[in-house]
Order: C-alpha cells, then structure tokens, then sequence
C-alpha cells in the first residue's frame, strides 16, 4: 500500500512541476505561440501520469534518483528491548549460532495505519468523483432520451455542408431537447450534437452554421476524449488543486483554440458575426458538470468576454509563428524527457526482478508453509535448473536483513579492512540485546551471532561510494544503498528477490566475481553451518523485524553432496510477526531433506 501512496506522492510533485513549467511558458512566450499550441501542449501532462502508473520495470534508469526515495520514505532504526532470540538446535554444526534469530526492530517512519489512513481517505475521494462522472453520463443519457430528431431539411443541409468545411466524414446525429440551455457536443464512437429547443426560432441559419463549425471541431480534436482523460486525472489527483486549476485551464484553452479553428474557414467580416454569435450564449444557464464532460459553444460570461477578445485581436497563424510553437513544444517535451525517468525510478519501486523461467520448474510447497507467505528456489547448476516454489515471490524483491553480511563480509576483505589472518574487532563497551554481541569479535563469531556491529564498523569503513561500486559490480538485488548506511539493508533501501540471491551464491562459490580465493574461502568457512561424511551446508539466517514482529525470514546458502552442489533461498513473511530466519532455516532443511539434497 505504502507503493502505492508513493506513486501517488511523487506523481502528484511531478505533474505540479510540470503544470507551473507549462503555464509559465504559455506566459513568457504567449506571443510566440499559436492559439492551438496553447492548448496542445497539455498533453504533455500525459508522459509522467503514465510514467507513475503503467509497469516499467524492464527498466534501469540509472542510481541517481534513489536517494529521492530515501529522502520520501527513511526508517529509523533502533534495537527493541523486547527482542528474543528464538534458536533451533543446532549443537552439531560447526557455527550453530547461525540458526539463531539476533536482529532488532525497526521502526518505520510512518505506522501501518498511516498508510490506511491516507490510502481510505484517498479511495473515497476517489468513490466520490467517480459518482459525480456516472451521475454526469447519466445526465447525457437523459439528454438522449428526451432529445428528438431533427428533421429539418434546411438545418441538415448546413450541417452536411459545415462537415465539409470542417473536413469531418463521420455521421453526426442532430437533436434537440429542453433539458439544456446552449449546444453541446457528445459521443466518441456515435457522435451527437445536441441543441436547445428553441433555438431554430431564436437564432439565424447563419448563427447556426457558427454553431455547427464549432461542434464539427470539437469532434475532429478529439476534445470529447481529452475531456474523459482529463476526468481521470481529476479522479486520480481530486486531492490537488493544481491539478483543477489546470483542468479549468485546458477547457479555457480547448475553447480557444476550437474558436481559432472556425475563425480560420471564416473571412474577416465573419469574425464579427461568430463574435455576436458567442455573445447570445453569454447569458443562456452554464452546468459545469455537464460542460466538463460534453464541450460545447457556450460558457461563463468571463469565458465568453475572454473568447471574444481572442477572436477581436485573431490573425492567421504566419509560418514563423508555427515553427516557433513546433520549437516551444520540441523544448518542452524534453523537459517532460527528463522528468518522465525521475517519475518511473522513484514511483516505481523496482522491487521486481525480472526472470525469463525458460530453465525452471514450478512445483507446489505449499504444505511446508503453513502460516506463512514464502518461496523457495533450488539451483542445480549440473542440470542448470530452477526448482521455484511460487513464481511471484520468488521475482519479488524484499529487504535482504542479516543475509547480506555474506557479501559485507567479502567487501571487507576485498578492501583490506580486514583480512582471513587479522579480522578481530574489539567490543566499544556498549550493551548490545544479545550477550553474544557484547565482548570482541571475529569474522567467524560476527557471522554466525550475525553482529550487527561488526559490519556496521567495516561498512564505515569501506565507504558508502566503494560499497556501492562493489554492490553495482557482483549486480546485488536493486544496488540501493541511500538508507542509512548502519541499517540500508535491514528492511530499508537495500532488497533482493529470493532468486537473485541464489544466482548470487552460485557466482559467490564459483568465484565470478575474481575476488581474491582466500577471501572467498575464509567467507565459505564462516557460513558453514554442518560438516557430515558427504554432506556439507553453507548457509546464513536473516530476520526483518518491524515494530518488534518479526515480518521476514530468509533461509540462504548451499550444499556440497560430493561432488553435487545445490544452491536454494527461501524466504517467509507474516504480518502477525512469526516470520523469523531460524524458521525459514527448518522449512528449508524439511525441503531439502524430502529431496534427497541435505539428511
């Protein structure tokens, strides 16, 4: 939901952005731009909406916007006192304390029912609008009921012949009613126009053919299906009065430009009378709801004295002037270019990794997770295949929690931090939740008690920059590092999907990466977990907890079976806080163990 109420964050700042960009361009430049490039440069409010909302996740668009998404949606992080640690036994295995659960809570910035808040309030606003649009068709359809055929010769005559002026194909159906006060238009894939009563009595066949023009344009723009775009975004943004100022200016603008169009089939003695004709529906009733939906002739008496200044000061476009609007606009859809991207990275989580299946098997587990939401990925590189237990969660990128220590570990290695003969860090004093993490430590201790600390130090150390490089290099989940640099990867910034970090482990244990082979290997002595006549496990436990529950549990590592290695990954959620590494650990070896892999 917070996914959600992030596209919706970061599009609304952008489309604002763009609506102050656009009318401070209409007004620095309004006498290098024609009436038509006005109202056509909106569209480009289109680009970012769609950036925010369509899926676009086949796309990298570079690191650079992720400390946004920092800035938008931080965690502060702390130890909980109430935290326990919940073990298995594991009294064999060489690092047995890597079954275990250390990890500390952390509180996110904004609580659950924030979010539902926001997210309940918005929905019904949106419930609402989307009322008023159903009750504004309703009110067309009513408009169709009651309005009769026009038989008139004469008025389809002019109508026939102002489509040829307009150069529209399209049948137009012609009624009249009494349920409206001035023309309207309406109908994308039947098209009516629709005129008051008595308008054959009170207007000229002269004024009507201004009338006709008119409609005839609104149908050849397109204005009906910009008018339902436009609804939608009020819809979607009806909390933004930008978003309302904008949408009363594009009518303003469509009018113009719709009033351009007719004025350009005219000569100039006609430009008078279209004028007066504007005038007439000056006074006549304005329904705004109805007008938003079906444009038509009429207006405000503000917009109609607008209009009408317009149309005194109207002169045909010169060709200088179009380039100049054709300029004016390349221009600004650069813009849009540059914000489009900023909108698709920082709204669209990346969260999922994208795998082709081609070289896997989908199998059912469920039975193993009862209580919980989960997937598992079995690797066999012999047969270079997958074995994948619920596709979706297995593409889905999660926060990694202690199981990125494997690759903390081998950075710090890497950057002579610390090395496989001198890797010892003494304890600062400070009382830690776990025993386990008060008194000095080594490579091998800090792995399997998962000591925060520890890593914490060598992190500081390496930097924030080297570390992103050697996360970008070995291609770690969404290489996000701009959460904290103490807690970026404890249900922060930093995730990864369960199969990313299969195929991580592979690379790690073959070495792709031409690390240095003894720091591969000292990081391989630390996670092994159980040593048998044929069997060795490699593995390392995480656990996300939020607001001390327990929501995220991973499972990752090996087996060497002699001369058979087996890469897997699992990972389990539960909102209700049972979702912890140790479990996932005994779910694996249950799978493992049916499978003839791990006894």
């Amino acid at each position: 939901m917070d996914a959600i109420l992030l596209r919706i964050l970061v599009s609304t700042i952008v489309v604002s952005l763009l609506i102050f960009i656009i009318q401070l361009i209409k007004k620095l430049l309004n006498n290098h731009m024609t009436v038509k490039a006005h109202y056509h440069i909106w569209f480009f409010l289109c680009i970012p909406i769609l950036a925010a909302f369509l899926p676009w996740n086949y796309f990298r668009l570079g690191e650079g916007t992720q400390y946004f998404k920092s800035l938008l949606f931080s965690h502060r992080n702390g130890p909980s006192k109430s935290e326990r640690i919940n073990g298995v036994d594991a009294s064999q295995a060489p690092n047995s304390d890597i079954l275990h659960d250390f990890t500390v809570s952390v509180n996110t910035s904004a609580p659950d029912f924030v979010y539902h808040t926001f997210f309940t309030v918005w929905v019904i606003g949106m419930v609402l609008f989307v009322g008023v649009a159903v009750y504004s068709n309703y009110q067309i359809y009513q408009l169709k009921k009651s309005a009769a055929a026009v038989h008139n010769q004469k008025l389809n005559k002019l109508l026939e012949v102002c489509k040829e002026m307009v150069g529209v194909k399209r049948n137009i159906r012609l009624r009249e009613t009494s349920l409206i006060s001035s023309p309207i238009t309406f109908g994308i894939f039947q098209p009516f126009i629709f005129l008051p009563s008595k308008t054959r009595e009170e207007f000229s066949l002269n004024e009507l053919k201004y009338v006709f023009l008119h409609e005839l344009h609104h149908h050849k723009s397109k204005d009906l299906f910009v008018n339902y775009l436009m609804w939608m975004v009020q819809i979607i943004y009806w909390f933004n009065p930008v978003v309302w100022y904008a949408s009363k200016r594009i009518r303003m603008d469509r009018e113009l430009a719709c009033d351009a169009s007719v004025l350009h089939l005219l000569d100039e003695s006609g430009y008078i009378e279209y004028g007066y004709t504007l005038i007439r529906f000056a006074d006549k009733k304005y329904d705004r709801t109805l007008k938003q939906i079906a444009p038509g002739i009429g207006g405000t008496k503000k917009q109609i004295k607008q209009r009408i200044q317009c149309i005194a000061s109207y002169s045909r476009d010169s060709l200088l002037l179009k380039w100049k609007s054709k300029v004016i606009c390349v221009v600004l859809g650069i813009i849009v270019l540059f914000l489009a991207p900023i909108t698709t990275v920082i709204a669209s989580p990346n969260n999922v990794y994208q795998f082709s299946g081609k070289n896997a098997v989908y199998e059912d587990l469920s039975s193993y997770f009862k209580g919980y939401k989960g997937s598992f990925v079995l690797y066999d590189p012999n047969k270079d295949q997958y074995q994948i237990y619920n596709r979706e969660m297995s593409e889905q990128r999660t926060s990694p929690d202690s199981t990125y220590k494997i690759y903390s570990a081998l950075f710090a290695l890497e950057s002579n931090v610390i090395s496989p003969n001198n890797n010892k860090q003494v304890w600062d004093g400070g009382i830690y939740p776990f025993p386990e993490w008060n008194q000095n430590q080594n490579l091998a201790t800090a792995l399997s008690s998962s000591v925060n600390w520890y890593f914490q130090n060598t992190d500081r150390e390496i930097g924030r920059k080297p570390l992103q490089a050697y996360f970008h290099k070995i291609n770690y989940g969404n290489e996000d590092l701009s959460g904290n640099l103490d807690s970026y990867w404890m249900e922060s910034s930093l995730k990864i999907s369960p199969i990313e970090q299969v195929q991580l482990l592979y690379q790690f244990a073959e070495n792709h990466w031409d690390f240095k082979a003894e720091n591969i290997k000292a990081v391989k002595d630390a996670i092994l977990i159980d040593a048998q006549k044929n069997e060795r496990l490699y593995g390392k436990t995480g656990t996300g907890m939020v607001n001390g529950k327990n929501v995220n549990g991973w499972f990752i590592g090996f087996v060497d079976k002699g001369d058979d290695r087996f890469y897997f990954a699992i990972n389990i959620q539960n909102k209700d806080g049972h979702a912890q590494g140790s479990a996932a650990a005994e779910i694996a070896k249950q799978i493992l163990h049916h499978k003839k892999i791990y006894s």
